[in-house]
């Protein structure tokens, strides 16, 4: 029998943190994508993603018995993000695709190569809270539900936003395809 997440973080909260290994390793990939398509720096989302999993350790009785770990560190992920994108007061212009995306040598397709990077130019236009959408439910598979529950908002609004800022995307998408 697989030990849920929950046990992991009732342990960790008792102070068994040796569980926190065992929760890294199941989360941190996951983390590690969603600030990297968050933020668009291979670096910063190394850097994020180690300091989640130290508030993780250091709030670790702010977490409810019983509640989704999963929420739990993706509200926290989603603080640090907002944080980040306060501090560093974000020029998006900054961003280069290609330190984000494999040689094309590794793809092995270069039209798919050209397709991935316009993906992400188009991504980089949203705005911040549209492009966290998107990696949210897209990229990180959540659930409209959580996600409304994140942004403390209703499902029927999250389906009406996302659905918008595909529709924004692929406009910004075919427009880069033109150029």
């Amino acid at each position: 029998m697989e030990i849920t997440d929950e046990q992991l973080m009732s342990w960790v909260k008792a102070g068994q943190l040796d569980y926190l290994n065992e929760l890294f390793s199941r989360y941190s990939k996951r983390i590690y994508n969603y600030f990297l398509k968050s933020t668009l720096e291979r670096a910063d989302s190394d850097d994020l993603t180690q300091e989640l999993f130290i508030r993780v350790m250091k709030y670790r009785n702010s977490y409810k018995e019983g509640h989704s770990v999963q929420f739990w560190i993706f509200q926290i992920a989603r603080n640090m993000i907002k944080d980040h994108f306060r501090k560093m007061k974000i020029h998006k212009d900054q961003f280069n695709p290609v330190e984000v995306m494999p040689e094309a040598e590794d793809v092995g397709d270069e039209a798919l190569f050209e397709r991935e990077k316009r993906l992400h130019l188009a991504m980089k236009e949203l705005p911040d809270d549209k492009r966290e959408l998107l990696v949210l439910s897209k990229f990180q598979g959540m659930k409209y539900e959580q996600i409304a529950k994140l942004r403390d908002t209703t499902v029927s609004n999250i389906k009406v936003q996302v659905h918008r800022t595909i529709k924004e995307l692929k406009e910004v998408y075919f427009q880069l395809e033109e150029i």
